[in-house]
């Protein structure tokens, strides 16, 4: 064998064992170990890796929660039981929170809103619609009844109605916010399970504008801001309530009976359990 490729050989052999060698030692000297609690509480976690939590993943929230960049309570889906599952890992207090749910703000479904002159023709899709044309409704600020939130949904928490309107199932509801995100008209917020009033329209269209494109938009006539307290405000033509003044009075304070569109309503109106007299 030639010489001059003797040594090329022995000399490329060489300098290969020797980077293995310092490899495997810098791997050993330079090693992080990770915390075994990462994993531990990975594996408590849903493994919904949805987002909710403000984190790419599960396991990057495992990863905030150990380093103390994220709260144990942080994770909408695992609730106050995954909460005390991390807490007790972590040897701390699990703080108490109120589960978050959706809520659809907006009745204005295919048989109360008002639909425009020109119909529309194409991709059904919110987002896409809302983009293009507006959909087929003559409010922009209601629902467009293309179920992007439904099929955003990853725990099918949601579906349409035969109104065209999406509705929530509470139970399956994580309040991952998923749904929010993928309405473009922001009719879709996340509040507490206990609220149980709401304004259910987003329109900021005049008085005249908005009885003419749908029945149950807010008019901003300002009798509910008259006769609540300061709960309520009229803001760019529509309601809002001051939820820093919530308490369990404000279905007392409200005057429901008043709003002449009902855009104030309840979510549920709680039965009276009637009394026997004796």
């Amino acid at each position: 064998m030639d010489l001059a490729l003797i040594i090329a050989v022995s000399t490329m052999g060489g300098l290969g064992l020797f980077f293995a060698i310092f490899l495997a030692i810098a791997d050993k000297k330079l090693k992080v170990e990770e915390n075994p609690l990462i994993e531990k509480i990975n594996e408590v976690l849903p493994g919904a890796n949805c987002g909710a939590c403000g984190c790419a993943g599960c396991y990057a929230f495992a990863v905030k929660v150990v380093n103390g960049g994220i709260k144990v309570n942080g994770c909408p889906v695992g609730g106050e039981e995954v909460a005390k599952k991390i807490a007790e890992l972590l040897g701390v207090t699990a703080e108490t929170s109120v589960k978050m749910v959706a809520r659809v703000l907006c009745r204005g479904g295919n048989l109360e809103a008002a639909k425009k002159q020109a119909e529309y023709k194409g991709p059904t899709g919110c987002a896409v619609a809302h983009l293009m044309s507006g959909g087929n409704k003559a409010c922009f600020y209601g629902c467009l009844g293309g179920g992007d939130c439904v099929t955003a949904c990853p725990f099918d928490a949601m579906y349409m109605n035969d109104n065209g309107l999406p509705v929530v199932i509470e139970e399956k509801c994580t309040g991952c916010g998923n749904c929010v995100k993928a309405c473009p008209r922001g009719i879709i917020e996340l509040h507490p399970i206990t609220q149980n009033t709401y304004v259910f329209c987003k329109s900021q269209d005049d008085p005249k504008t908005s009885r003419a494109v749908c029945k149950v938009a807010c008019i901003a006539c300002g009798i509910c801001s008259r006769k609540s307290e300061g709960a309520i405000e009229i803001i760019n033509n529509l309601a809002v309530i001051d939820y820093s003044k919530y308490n369990e009075n404000i279905e007392a304070i409200i005057p429901f009976d008043k709003c002449p569109t009902k855009a104030i309503d309840r979510l549920f109106v709680k039965k009276v359990e009637e009394v026997a007299v004796e």
